[in-house]
């Protein structure tokens, strides 16, 4: 297929290209720490103590704290019958026959008290505890009540198929494996040799595997979609565009979060992620082959005279081709190339060859990774960006910020480039579009400040989002039964620090050029006291709106409000939709608060103490003005 069809498909959409956008090479500032610099930068290193010790005088005169014990502050947006009804909720989840059971017992109760007292029970327990209301209209009391006690909402329509195993496993391989790939399995298995134009070059991580079709296994805090058809696709859209109207509708500077293999079959996100990691390691080959692999990512550079020699002798193109590559406004001008400008060849890759290649890593050359794809799957690709593109313009005239949600390593590279691509369209005046970082990956960090390299580079905000991770325990089951190297880190601790590093790096980006904007998305009370800690140490500011936190609805109000009325930008994820179609959802949660308040009894004690206290000072009948 041609590679000009897929990827600058909204170049034919509007003006600004998706993927044609040349990178300046113009370095842009970055932090300099005074241990890591060369003997020659006494200057940097001047500036970089001026600024640490104007840091340190802001802080000390801006210092911010809070007291995430105090109770009454914690919950004095809920009456008493919410606090009891957490206290049920929270409860009922740490006994593990009801949570392994919920879906079953939740079946049960609707049969026996019929539709109407079903709903009732789930709005006093679960269904009120977690979800704000069924619809855009029903939800607005909760937002307006939270955002008066200085809490905001990325609102996210909870609703999403209840499939069987079985039936989640047939829809993914059908969108996930391309004509091409079922004839070449065909020829396969009848033994008729294939010929050069049908051999497949596809690695297992980024082919679907019927084992794990259902992508709903393992994984407990993430809603799941899966494609039946363009109609289907059209149809979320569309709900996401109501999400996005209700977010403008309800609250100020409002967020709306999507996932993106709910707007196109899933096929194009494989391979066009294997694309992208197979561009990636063939850089980083021939980095080593320069001598450049132990360096950190953003730092590689390689020498263009170097390079050129290095792709000739592994047989790629004469010298006069490969000079073409590097050509358009300023790349390759300093004599050097480094991963951004790498990753911007993907665009032109026609120039070699009219197929969709990828290096080949034994041998370094470009082979075609699938060698025909129908007018119908062309079709598909170009409606997915289609898509997207329609989300971005009606966030931007809305006033309301797009949250990428993550999802799979096997489809996250292609969801991270498209997220990019918006970014350096919709991103130039203010953070509209948001990516999200999964900190349990390996590769965090190094997706991470590349992709701000970028931004400080081309002039956009960069915009993340920055998670643990919902996916691990179904990555390392993959990735072991399929036998590919586990992507995620090692331990709980690795990924803390991981976390730790990314967020830092972010935050450091925010006091040096006020470009980034982040959201630490996360229920840990130590990652937001660490938050905390190295805003006062850098002087930022909560006014400054540049650095968010988040949360799920009715969990962890004991983190959310107290940095909210602090005056810290402070968001839940709002989950709206009617009761019977959420309760997918509804079975996460109860799961994922298993896990949580097995861990930790801080929540369920503050609670019996705001409890205690409202019944000894007569305030049991407490109800919040605002």
């Amino acid at each position: 297929m041609p590679y000009s069809k897929v990827i600058p498909a909204l170049a034919r959409i509007k003006p600004d290209k998706w993927f044609g956008v040349r990178l300046r090479s113009t370095v842009a500032s970055k932090k300099l720490k005074s241990e890591d610099a060369p003997l020659d930068s006494s200057c940097a290193i001047v500036e970089t103590q001026d600024l640490i010790s104007g840091a340190k005088s802001r802080a000390e005169s801006a210092h911010i704290s809070i007291d995430f014990d105090n109770s009454q502050e914690a919950y004095k947006s809920k009456d008493s019958l919410e606090l009891l009804r957490s206290l049920l909720v929270f409860n009922l989840c740490s006994i593990d026959f009801l949570v392994d059971q919920n879906k079953e017992l939740m079946d049960l109760s609707k049969k026996v008290l019929g539709q109407r007292l079903f709903e009732k029970l789930m709005k006093m327990t679960f269904y009120g505890q977690f979800v704000a209301g069924e619809d855009q209209n029903s939800i607005k009391p909760l937002i307006e009540k939270n955002q008066a006690f200085g809490v905001g909402s990325v609102l996210d329509y909870g609703v999403e198929e209840d499939l069987t195993q079985e039936e989640a496993e047939k829809k993914e391989m059908d969108s996930c494996v391309s004509e091409a790939e079922k004839e070449n399995h065909v020829k396969t298995a009848v033994f008729i040799p294939q010929d050069s134009e049908s051999v497949d070059h596809r690695e297992k991580k980024y082919k679907a595997h019927r084992q794990f079709g259902d992508r709903r296994g393992g994984v407990i805090s993430a809603r799941t979609y899966f494609y039946a058809d363009e109609a289907k696709c059209d149809h979320h859209m569309e709900t996401f565009i109501n999400c996005i109207k209700a977010s403008a509708g309800s609250s100020v500077d409002g967020f709306s979060a999507i996932k993106m293999t709910a707007l196109g079959r899933p096929q194009f996100l494989l391979q066009f992620s294997e694309v992208l990691v197979k561009w990636r390691r063939f850089f980083n080959l021939l980095a080593a082959h320069q001598g450049k692999d132990g360096m950190a990512l953003v730092e590689q550079k390689l020498e263009l005279e170097q390079l050129q020699d290095s792709l000739i002798k592994l047989g790629i193109g004469a010298k006069s081709d490969i000079k073409n590559w590097f050509t358009g406004e300023n790349l390759g001008s300093s004599g050097t190339i480094d991963l951004l400008d790498w990753n911007s060849l993907i665009n032109d890759t026609t120039k070699i060859s009219n197929l969709l290649v990828v290096p080949n890593m034994e041998t370094g050359h470009l082979e075609p990774l699938l060698s025909i794809f129908t007018d119908e799957e062309e079709k598909q690709m170009k409606r997915m960006l289609q898509r997207m593109d329609v989300l971005a313009k009606h966030a931007v005239e809305s006033g309301v910020r797009l949250m990428v949600d993550a999802e799979q390593t096997y489809f996250q590279p292609a969801i991270s480039r498209l997220t990019l691509e918006m970014q350096r369209i919709f991103n130039r005046e203010k953070p509209h579009i948001f990516n999200t970082y999964q900190c349990y990956l390996k590769e965090a960090y190094d997706n991470v400040s590349v992709d701000v390299e970028l931004s400080r580079r081309e002039g956009w905000y960069f915009g993340a989002k920055l998670v643990r991770g919902a996916y691990m325990y179904q990555e390392r089951s993959r990735a072991a039964e399929i036998g590919y190297e586990d992507p995620i880190n090692p331990d709980y601790e690795a990924t803390n620090r991981m976390y730790q590093t990314c967020l830092e790096y972010v935050l450091e980006e925010i006091h040096l050029n006020k470009t980034a904007n982040v959201m630490v998305a996360s229920h840990n009370e130590d990652t937001v006291k660490f938050t905390l800690e190295k805003m006062n140490d850098m002087g930022l500011s909560p006014t400054e709106n540049k650095v968010y936190f988040g949360q799920l609805l009715g969990m962890c109000d004991q983190i959310s409000f107290p940095l909210g009325q602090a005056g810290f930008p402070v968001y839940k994820y709002v989950p709206y939709g009617p009761v019977n179609e959420v309760i997918p959802y509804l079975s996460r949660r109860a799961q994922e608060n298993r896990g949580i308040m097995k861990g930790s009894q801080r929540e369920r004690s503050l609670l019996w103490k705001e409890l205690k206290r409202r019944l000894f000072s007569g305030q049991l009948l407490y109800t919040p003005v605002y």
